[in-house]
């Protein structure tokens, strides 16, 4: 890693790479760190050139970051906690992005800019209200838990924001599918294409990975991603995920 990564990481952090070194991020050390959960729906993510993106809930900045390999206009990333959206700003002048990524540090649902976008994502908060342990670290707690939105208020915003023609993209608990879809759904959203996550062949899939647009059509299935093989080492696809390698057009 350059000398210059290193003196940007401060004692309470830890400076890790992704994509094969080519993305830094900055985490803390205790309070909220990205899971798989990030990578796979950055893996999951379409754009094209000319793209404006929103993200809703940005935490260290790490979806963006990855995305910022693709070809796009401009990502701005809405992020509640003044904690993480000032440590998503220092990982997107890290990694030289400034002209890709913009961090706005807001409650998405205040978030009224005077445009709309063609493609919203999110990784929202999966533990519903009263349900799950609360971490030690209220940053952890706010990220992992609905308490200061809920896939309603996800929803909603994306309606509000999206282009008649874009693109939503979200990863969400496979348990909670109903929900999703049920949000989605109140606020005329539609399931273009759905792929589940399983941590190994045969067992039941822990995440999935959704593309919703406005109006009605066909769901496209996309075959499973499972991530670890029999002896417990990642497989081939999920190689191609954690490097950063586009994945085909067949999903």
């Amino acid at each position: 890693m350059k000398t210059t990564a290193r003196k940007a990481e401060r004692k309470d952090e830890s400076l890790d790479s992704f994509y094969k070194g080519r993305i830094l991020v900055l985490q803390k050390k205790r309070g909220y760190r990205f899971a798989l959960d990030a990578p796979l729906l950055a893996d999951f993510i379409r754009t094209k050139p000319g793209d404006e993106i929103l993200e809703l809930g940005a935490g260290n900045g790490i979806i963006s970051l990855l995305l910022s390999l693709r070809p796009f206009r401009r990502i701005t990333a809405v992020e509640i906690q003044p904690s993480l959206a000032g440590l998503a700003r220092r990982n997107v002048r890290l990694n030289g992005f400034e002209d890709k990524v913009t961090v706005v540090r807001k409650d998405f649902r205040k978030y009224a800019p005077r445009k709309k976008f063609d493609i919203v994502y999110s990784n929202p908060p999966y533990i519903p209200r009263q349900t799950g342990f609360l971490s030690s670290s209220r940053e952890k707690s706010i990220a992992k838990h609905e308490i200061k939105c809920d896939i309603l208020d996800v929803m909603r915003k994306t309606a509000e924001l999206l282009q008649a023609d874009g693109k939503a993209y979200f990863v969400y608990p496979a348990k909670r599918r109903a929900d999703l879809m049920d949000a989605a759904g109140k606020y005329r959203l539609h399931l273009c294409a759905l792929r589940f996550v399983h941590a190994r062949r045969r067992e039941a899939p822990n995440l999935l990975l959704a593309e919703f647009r406005f109006g009605t059509g066909s769901v496209r299935s996309l075959r499973p991603l499972v991530l670890y093989d029999a002896g417990g080492g990642p497989t081939k696809e999920a190689r191609r995920v954690f490097e950063g390698r586009i994945r085909g057009p067949a999903g």
